[in-house]
């Protein structure tokens, strides 16, 4: 996988998620959430499920990664909107983040975190988050 997130802060919440048994995961990747408390990669405006903070193999009999939920990262932004420091971000594609968060998307647990940085829009750049942040 491309784009995993670069830590900056280290995180002081971390949480297991059940993920794939046979499904490798990349340190540093963003997962979405799904129901029971099950995660995988992200692939577009997902719910936000933390950041892997482990390399997840696959293969091995295991199904539990440790996940970020809060902490500082650098993340990918997606050139399709313009994020402005202080704006809430959420997921738009694998390891993607974009704002023009609604109210729909803060109530589905969409929001990754909080911008500390601006990107104008058309171009796709790493931007800092604070992640968890609502």
């Amino acid at each position: 996988m491309a784009n995993e997130a670069v830590p900056i802060e280290a995180p002081k919440t971390i949480k297991r998620v059940t993920v794939a048994e046979a499904t490798p995961i990349p340190q540093y990747t963003i997962l979405k959430l799904t129901d029971p408390n099950t995660g995988a990669a992200s692939s577009s405006t997902d719910t936000f499920g933390g950041i892997a903070t482990e390399e997840f193999t696959g293969g091995e009999g295991l199904t539990n990664v440790s996940t970020a939920r809060d902490g500082v990262f650098d993340l990918r932004a997606g050139g399709g909107t313009t994020i402005t420091a202080g704006e809430l971000v959420k997921l738009s594609g694998a390891n993607i983040i974009e704002g023009d968060v609604v109210e729909a998307d803060i109530i589905a647990g969409k929001v990754v975190g909080k911008a500390r940085e601006s990107v104008t829009i058309g171009t796709a750049e790493t931007i800092r988050v604070e992640v968890g942040r609502v």
